[in-house]
């Protein structure tokens, strides 16, 4: 397994559209088990292929608490939310946009259907935080990112902030 890099806001890649995977091969497998291990790595609890500058439909999440066992990672391929229910406010961070942790509104619920590594087309249904999970990852996939779900005065003072340390290791 290898440690990808975790690419940051403003980089363009995770603007970018990305592509449906059809071919399922170890290729695919890799690269899952890759940005498992970078994800455990950073830390974080989910993760998408934009992430690790990949334009691939392809997120992995912790699926330790659901599941109970330690590091347990759960990839989802194609992922797309079919249903969802009710509204929660849970305070979100992302590891391409470090430093900011903002409370974001979505859905309590969720239905996702995705494939697995073999292709199988499966959906999980689910609540609460991992719901919160699964909306942040897609939505890296569909080019949106958290900041996205914040106030323009938020996003603003955010990428004011971010302009500015680039152009100080710009100097340096």
């Amino acid at each position: 397994m290898t440690k990808l890099k975790i690419y940051e806001y403003p980089d363009h890649v995770l603007r970018e559209e990305t592509r449906t995977i059809t071919e399922f091969d170890d290729g695919l497998k890799k690269l899952v088990e890759d940005m498992a291990e970078t994800m455990w790595d950073a830390p974080g609890v989910g993760l998408a292929a934009p992430q690790v500058g990949k334009s691939l439909k392809v997120i992995v999440v912790d699926f330790s608490r659901q599941s109970g066992k330690e590091e347990d990672c759960m990839p989802l391929i194609n992922p797309e939310i079919i249903e969802f229910e009710g509204s929660q406010v849970d305070e979100e961070g992302c590891l391409s946009v470090p430093e900011l942790f903002a409370n974001v509104t979505r859905a309590q619920k969720v239905t996702v259907r995705y494939q697995d590594l073999e292709g199988k087309v499966l959906e999980l249904s689910t609540e609460d935080r991992f719901a919160v999970v699964l909306q942040h990852e897609i939505d890296h996939i569909n080019g949106i990112l958290f900041l996205d779900h914040l106030s323009r005065l938020k996003r603003n003072l955010y990428k004011k902030k971010v302009k500015k340390r680039v152009r100080v290791e710009q100097h340096d």
